[in-house]
This record gives C-alpha cells, structure tokens and sequence, in this order.
C-alpha cells in the first residue's frame, strides 16, 4: 500500500464521520466509497522481477500503441486507468542519467497526442552497456507525477520508482538493441511483463 491512499482514505473518512454526524448517515455513505477506493486505488502489490536481459514494463496498463519513434527503435505507449496500480518500476537495472521534467497539459492520457502535449517526466536509466528511457505523463485526472528517485541512483530492474496519481500513460523509448515482446492491446503488469528482449550482439 503506497502511503497517500492510507493518506486519502483516513481524510475521507473522518469527513465521512463528520457528515454522518451532523446529517444522516445515508449522505455519508460517498466518502466512505471513496476512502475504500482510495485504499484499493494505492495498492502496491508484490512482483516476480524476470531475470537475464529483457526490459520489463515500468507501469501497469494496455499497450495503446508501438511504433518508431525518430532515431531510437521504437515507442511503446502504455494507458493506466484508474482501476490500474499505478506505482512505476524501473524497466532494467542501472543509473539514473537523465530526468527531466516537462510543464504540459492534461489531455486524455489513451490518446498519442498526450506524449508530447501533456505534462510529463522522463526519465533515462543506463546499465549494461545499453539504455532505456520512459516517461511518466499525466491525463485528464492525475495532475501529480511522483518520481522517488535521484539523478545518479542506482536502480534495480522492477524496482519501485515512482507513481502516476488516477489515470495517466507511460511511454517506454527503446533503441535498435531490443526486440519488441508485446503487442498493441496487450495488458501488462510492472515489474513483470517482458517488453523488450535485448538482441544477441
């Protein structure tokens, strides 16, 4: 359990209690739903990390889309929603290189445009002899992108590195040194769905 649903969930409840107080207990009944969702929502389950040189999923979600993206091999783009866990794991083990932080809007995250539009965070982990990138992008809903981590950390593969608030997507980049695993329309689970396999050199 990620500690901002206990967070939630304890502020919805004693608004729950207060309004079942002051009113009737029938009108209380929303917040107390709410603290239960906010309890399921934060869940952070355990996961079997594959092991050898495969590049796992970094979220939890659909794949809405896969394609080349510039000089780097390919895009893959993952669509969480709110029924999604949404704590986000490192892809493969190593350093983290790069983060950058980018002011956007919050479009429906399930649509292409949100990986350029919308806020977001990208982060480049190196190891290995090869890197991965991955950006967190906020949606219409998730307005807080939550990454733990600091530039020069150590990671490793399918640990825990940040979380994505509600609905929100997680693009994954690539390059020529991996072999896609996944399919467009495909549900995947962080930390332990294969995306990518890296090719023999």
């Amino acid at each position: 359990m990620v500690i901002d649903g206990i967070y939630y969930a304890l502020a919805l409840s004693a608004g729950g209690a207060a309004v079942w107080y002051l009113t009737r207990p029938a009108f209380a009944a929303p917040l107390f739903l709410l603290a239960l969702f906010c309890l399921y929502f934060f869940r952070d389950p355990n996961r079997v990390i594959p092991e050898g040189p495969v590049a796992v999923s970094p979220a939890d979600g659909k794949v809405v889309g896969i394609r080349a993206d510039g000089s780097e091999c390919a895009r893959i783009s993952i669509f969480l929603n709110i029924f999604d866990v949404h704590v986000n794991r490192a892809p493969i083990a190593g350093r983290i290189a790069e983060v950058e932080y980018t002011r956007g809007h919050f479009l429906v995250a399930s649509r292409d445009v949100a990986s350029s539009e919308n806020e977001r965070n990208t982060v480049t982990i190196r190891g290995q002899g090869t890197s991965v990138r991955f950006a967190q992008i906020a949606g219409l809903i998730a307005r807080r992108i939550v990454f733990t981590k600091k530039l020069g950390d150590q990671v490793a593969k399918g640990e825990r590195v940040g979380l994505i608030k509600f609905g929100s997507r997680v693009d994954v980049f690539l390059g020529p040194e991996w072999e896609i695993a996944v399919k467009t329309g495909e549900h995947v689970s962080g930390g332990s769905t294969v995306l990518a396999r890296r090719r023999q050199a």
